[in-house]
């Protein structure tokens, strides 16, 4: 960063994760194109590789889904603090950055969901409630499709990592086709690169 990181700079990160804290139909993931944008491509907070790196790491480690917000937070705040070399300074910035961007995206989807949950629950057998959950699954579906290119176009060329891309359409179609588990295919997944074979 070349800038200090102002207040001004945590208000936009909060305020964009508020915003996308509504638009995460079908989980904070499904968000991380419009994230990307953000925090790579608009404002330079984060790498390519930092952004990507976040994901995985949080994808791989047990808990829930939203975790990668919290590493995205931790390291726009380690980057804005000075890198891991500047001391507790860029410490407590992280650390803010974990808060700011898991409260950002967290506040206002809980309290919608809290209040919806309710009123779906007692109003179930109405058609406008039964037709909204219908009409949702094509769009979860195309917000995950979007996440997962961003994600595998940090792998580079199909020619270049062709088995990468392979297996990515692979497991995609047995996603969509079986009722294999999906630890089966983590699992799997895994063998192979720690094969090499992608």
């Amino acid at each position: 960063m070349s800038a200090p990181f102002s207040a001004a700079d945590w208000l936009a990160l909060f305020t964009h994760f508020l915003s996308l804290s509504l638009l995460a139909i079908g989980g904070a993931i499904t968000t991380a194109p419009a994230m990307h944008g953000y925090l790579v491509n608009d404002k330079a907070w984060l790498t390519d590789a930092q952004f990507t790196s976040s994901i995985a790491l949080a994808q791989a480690a047990p808990g829930p889904n939203v975790l990668f917000i919290a590493l995205l937070g931790w390291n726009v705040g380690m980057n804005a603090g000075g890198g891991m070399a500047a001391g507790p300074h860029a410490w407590g910035m992280a650390a803010a950055g974990v808060g700011v961007a898991m409260v950002g995206i967290l506040l206002p989807s809980t309290t919608l969901t809290f209040l919806a949950a309710r009123w779906g629950h007692q109003n179930r057998e109405l058609r406008a409630v039964r037709a909204f959950k219908q009409g949702m699954a094509p769009i979860i579906i195309a917000l995950l499709i979007a996440t997962g290119w961003i994600l595998a176009a940090s792998l580079g060329s199909a020619a270049e990592h062709w088995r990468g891309w392979l297996l990515a359409a692979v497991m995609a179609v047995l996603v969509w086709r079986t009722r294999l588990h999906l630890l089966w295919l983590l699992g799997a997944g895994a063998l192979l690169g720690a094969l090499g074979w992608v």
